[in-house]
């Protein structure tokens, strides 16, 4: 069996509902998928950078991009409901079936045209040099979730009244994931089957370098941002 050190594996299924073709819908002037593929490539951290698709135009795409298809997702983990741990396991185990194990993998999803190849460089970095088992993205709720309101019988109410007149930076900060990439070490990831490890570092982003794409409005915004920042 060949060990190798890093895989960054591209979860790009091709049956998205509320963006049709989403993975490879063009965002300012390129498929999505390849802001992607070339951040994991030119970080230069990753012996083999391959994307985990069941759709033939997504691999093509991916291919000339220069990332490796060496297989196809299966239909059971291109469905609805499969969860992203299940797909990176397979993918783990196809390679095994192929004579090659790793030591660390990189999940990034297809829609983060704002990772950087240097964000990935630091990340390993700060997993070798911590001895975490994994690195998440997270940025900072803008609002503070605890002076948040609810609604009850058609009237506006403070979820916890006791923050009603506290000062926003007395008020401890919430993070939330970036939705970019997990970064994990392939012994632990195994045992506890989550993408979040309980020995897992945060890696803080600034808010103008993220955006969650699930909506058109989503879309927008993102490439606004984007250009913003180029």
């Amino acid at each position: 069996m060949e060990r190798k050190n890093a895989v960054a594996v591209i979860t790009a299924r091709g049956g998205s509902k509320r963006i049709p073709h989403k993975n490879i819908k063009e965002f300012c002037g390129r498929p999505i998928i390849e802001y992607s593929i070339e951040a994991a490539l030119k970080s230069g951290v990753f012996d083999e950078v391959m994307v985990s698709t069941d759709d033939s135009e997504i691999a093509e795409i991916a291919k000339r991009a220069g990332a490796a298809v060496p297989f196809y997702r299966s239909k059971e983990a291109a469905g609805d409901y499969a969860a992203t741990h299940e797909v990176i396991l397979e993918v783990l185990e196809e390679y095994e079936k192929r004579g090659v194990t790793f030591e660390k993998v990189c999940c990034i999803y297809p829609t983060a045209p704002f990772l950087t190849a240097d964000v990935l460089r630091e990340s390993m970095e700060r997993l070798e040099q911590t001895g975490a088992d994994g690195v998440v993205p997270v940025v900072a709720y803008s609002f503070p979730p605890q002076r948040c309101f609810v609604i009850e019988q058609d009237r506006v109410k403070y979820k916890w009244e006791e923050n009603r007149l506290k000062r926003s930076q007395d008020l401890e900060r919430y993070y939330h994931d970036c939705g970019q990439f997990y970064l994990l070490r392939v012994e632990a990831f195994r045992k506890e089957r989550s993408m979040v490890l309980h020995n897992t570092i945060p890696y803080i982003m600034d808010e103008m370098k993220v955006q969650d794409i699930d909506t058109p409005e989503d879309w927008k915004l993102a490439e606004v941002k984007y250009r913003l920042g180029m």
